[in-house]
């Protein structure tokens, strides 16, 4: 009994190895291979065999033709950078302000790349931080005022600044005077030197002019209101200074004795004023 049970186990074992073989062989057959079409159809799996849920690509369509833009697509300048119209619509603004502003391109839909190229092929100079001006822009003596007035819009030229201007004056300041309001804000990091004098609203309405140097409107404060300011802040200034612009303004008639009152009431300077007033208009008298 002993010798006859391996004798019958051992054609079992036989038995089933060879249709454990022959069913896996059969599966192998049956196997299709893995094609681009295949990888293509089959649904994208996470970490853990799910279905990967789709997310809408922020890049355009076009990034996925080529494995190597797709790779360096943070290179690749943008459809809108590429516009061929655009360089020459910024040198047409640039020509009509005269000195461009970096935050000016935003209105127009340019990207400030399209600036950074010009500037670096000569085509423009830059004169301060974010401001530009053609290469071939003709500086008047007066560019400083324009730079000044692109940086700090609500800004009146007053005090030496006008006076140079109106040619009141023989002295030439080596800073900007500059008139703001009481909560007027100041540039944080300016690169031209201002003189910021505070001024109460309603003298910082009275007497301003807009002028235009090198296509740039700049607001100056015009002989009367000038000569006033210079008796209100005679401290700063100077009363000599203030004296000579009072009989230089009166000898070039640039303005008159009604002129001089009126912006002498509103800075509340009649009782400084009104003796060099009647001593001037006896001696031209």
């Amino acid at each position: 009994m002993i010798l006859s049970q391996p004798r019958a186990a051992v054609p079992v074992v036989i038995i089933i190895t060879t249709i454990t073989t022959t069913t896996l062989g059969a599966r192998r057959s049956r196997r299709v291979p893995l094609t681009t079409a295949a990888l293509s159809a089959r649904p994208p799996t996470g970490r853990r065999g799910w279905p990967k849920k789709e997310l809408a690509s922020p890049w355009p369509p076009w990034y996925k033709t080529s494995v190597v833009m797709h790779k360096y697509r943070h290179f690749v300048p943008s459809e809108s950078a590429m516009k061929p119209n655009q360089a020459s619509e910024l040198l047409r603004i640039a020509q009509k302000a005269g000195v461009l502003r970096a935050r000016d391109l935003q209105a127009h839909g340019i990207p400030r790349s399209v600036l950074q190229r010009l500037y670096e092929r000569g085509i423009l100079s830059r004169v301060g931080r974010g401001l530009y001006v053609l290469s071939d822009a003709k500086i008047t003596e007066n560019h400083t005022l324009a730079e000044v007035s692109k940086r700090v819009p609500g800004g009146v030229v007053c005090l030496l600044s006008a006076l140079q201007f109106h040619g009141l004056t023989t002295q030439v300041p080596f800073e900007v005077w500059l008139a703001l309001g009481i909560k007027g804000r100041r540039p944080k990091e300016p690169q031209i030197p201002l003189r910021v004098v505070r001024f109460s609203e309603a003298a910082l309405r009275a007497g301003a002019e807009t002028h235009q140097i090198e296509g740039v409107p700049v607001k100056v404060y015009d002989p009367a209101k000038t000569v006033v300011d210079c008796f209100k802040y005679r401290n700063k200034v100077g009363l000599e200074v203030a004296l000579e612009a009072l009989r230089d303004c009166r000898r070039q008639r640039k303005c008159t004795n009604d002129e001089l009152w009126k912006y002498a009431k509103i800075c509340r300077m009649t009782n400084v004023m009104r003796p060099y007033l009647e001593a001037l208009t006896i001696g031209i008298s």
